[in-house]
């Protein structure tokens, strides 16, 4: 007889919290609840379908990547992103998780520093020329 693995919803709100960078305690107060409370959700097996529509919005997500996350999926989509092999096809490449791509947050953010680098740049040199010109007067 086989074994089915019953999933931990709890437990798949942590993994894509973290992959998405983000503290329990931020999750908790976009849910307006406490960070123990949080807690105790990630260590909740069930959540009803509210309560998970909830958080999937909080974490901009859909609700059933929440429900069908696995880290062997994840795994196995990430092998498939760098071997540049995803249109070999595989079971979390078939239009559930579409939406949901760490990478494209990594290039967000690296892209968010270096314009903050950029305009920090400008700011420097904007602060040189007046003290320059403080200068010759």
């Amino acid at each position: 007889m086989e074994h089915i693995k019953k999933k931990h919803i709890g437990r798949n709100i942590c993994r894509i919290r973290e992959m998405k960078g983000m503290k329990q305690e931020t999750l908790a107060e976009l849910l307006g609840i406490s960070q123990q409370k949080m807690s105790v959700i990630e260590n909740t097996e069930e959540l009803d379908d509210s309560k998970l529509q909830e958080i999937a919005n909080a974490l901009e997500i859909p609700a059933i990547a929440i429900k069908e996350y696995s880290d062997e999926r994840m795994i196995n989509y990430v092998n498939n992103f760098y071997d540049n092999s995803s249109s070999q096809g595989n079971s979390f490449n078939q239009g559930l998780y579409t939406s949901f791509n760490p990478l494209d947050k990594l290039v967000e953010t690296y892209e968010e520093n270096r314009k903050l680098y950029e305009r920090l740049l400008q700011a420097e040199k904007e602060k040189i020329t007046y003290i320059e010109q403080l200068l010759r007067k």
